[in-house]
């Protein structure tokens, strides 16, 4: 018995301990990727402001992503400067061009939808990430859908209601809320105004493709990182990639001109925060979380850009806040959460039948040893 006791306490405590420790690392995970939202927001806002002053969105891509090179490149030199990272297969050599090419497609298309809209719509079409990623996790088999359960039909209706959300953002503007609330507050020594003449339909349909391919990146992030284990090997190499490719994209775009002449104000500015922390942390991260938790996790922090977008747009770039985007955003907010709590329901279901047959299988075992000493007997 005493033998029993000790075995069953070390069991309790080591179980304690397993959960202390999935908690620990639960909590470092949100707070690294509540940062990472504020960091984006922060980036598409200097961005726009770049951007309005003339600066080309394809060459603050490129330039971007050269300053996160140089970032990363020396960071993962010195962080395996003791251990060689192990070999990178053909395989994921091209799963790592493949990232590249959808992560190029992602910070060009939503660079130039923010171009023609603002920070604010693209924090809201954002949202959209986590129905796209769902649906792709489905596809890939990394979610199972049996539309017998009652959490897996939420899950579609939720799903439909957050693009329903999203139309609604994209097409109806509403009246005003908020009109030019803060016009004295200036960057740069000049205020900042979004032009009314802005191609709100163009840009939302802009940003609602570099969401879809943003939901194909989560999916190819977790392809890759879950057989090779190097968040800052794998965001080195993909950002050289972006580089080439941006560049070609830049030279067609604007050619060889002016454009390219980097000014030490807000555009150099922008340029090195998107690099360091937008290009550069965001996707380290992002790439850790998926190997952590899975592309799904990752994408239900997207909401929270918009109510970051609300308040930075408004202050600091004058954004009309418009009652059809606050309705759009509570839609989109609404379906999406719904899909998340039909997942936790799910997950609370498989768990409890993982349980149920190993706590009942001692009991059977327990049965069948008596039955067979009554017969002995």
């Amino acid at each position: 018995m005493d033998k029993y006791k000790l075995r069953s306490e070390k069991s309790k405590l080591e179980r304690e301990k397993r959960e202390r420790d999935m908690m620990i690392e639960g909590a470092r995970v949100i707070a690294a990727m509540v940062g990472i939202q504020f960091l984006d927001v922060g980036g598409d806002t200097l961005m726009k402001s770049a951007t309005k002053d003339g600066m080309s969105i394809f060459i603050f891509t490129v330039y971007s992503n050269l300053f996160a090179l140089c970032f990363l490149l020396p960071s993962s030199l010195f962080y395996h400067r003791k251990r060689a990272p192990p070999p990178i297969s053909t395989s994921i050599f091209c799963r790592i061009f493949l990232l590249s090419c959808i992560q190029t497609s992602v910070q060009i298309l939503m660079n130039t939808g923010i171009g023609y809209s603002s920070p604010t719509l693209a924090s809201t079409m954002v949202d959209l990430v986590p129905a796209f990623t769902f649906i792709l996790a489905l596809i890939s088999r990394m979610e199972i859908l049996n539309l017998k359960q009652h959490s897996s039909q939420i899950k579609v209706i939720c799903t439909m209601v957050c693009i329903a959300g999203a139309l609604t953002v994209t097409l109806y503007k509403g009246m005003p809320l908020i009109s030019n609330a803060f016009p004295n507050i200036e960057m740069g020594g000049r205020g900042i105004n979004i032009s009314e003449k802005s191609n709100w339909i163009t840009g939302a349909i802009l940003l609602a493709t570099a969401s879809f391919c943003l939901s194909v990146l989560h999916i190819v992030q977790t392809w890759i990182i879950k057989e090779y284990q190097e968040e800052l090997v794998v965001t080195t190499i993909c950002c050289i990639f972006v580089v080439i490719l941006s560049s070609f994209v830049a030279l067609i775009s604007e050619g060889i001109s002016k454009a390219w002449i980097l000014r030490p104000d807000k555009e150099f500015v922008s340029i090195c925060f998107s690099a360091i922390f937008v290009v550069s942390t965001r996707n380290v991260v992002t790439i850790w979380a998926c190997r952590k938790k899975g592309p799904i996790y990752v994408a239900i922090f997207k909401p929270l850009r918009v109510v970051i977008a609300l308040g930075m747009g408004v202050i600091f770039l004058g954004d009309n806040l418009y009652l059809g985007s606050m309705i759009g955003a509570a839609i989109i907010i609404t379906g999406f959460y719904g899909v998340i709590w039909a997942q936790g329901q799910e997950k609370l279901m498989t768990s409890e039948n993982n349980i149920l047959p190993s706590s009942s299988t001692p009991l059977l075992s327990n049965k069948s040893m008596k039955i067979r000493l009554h017969i002995i007997h």
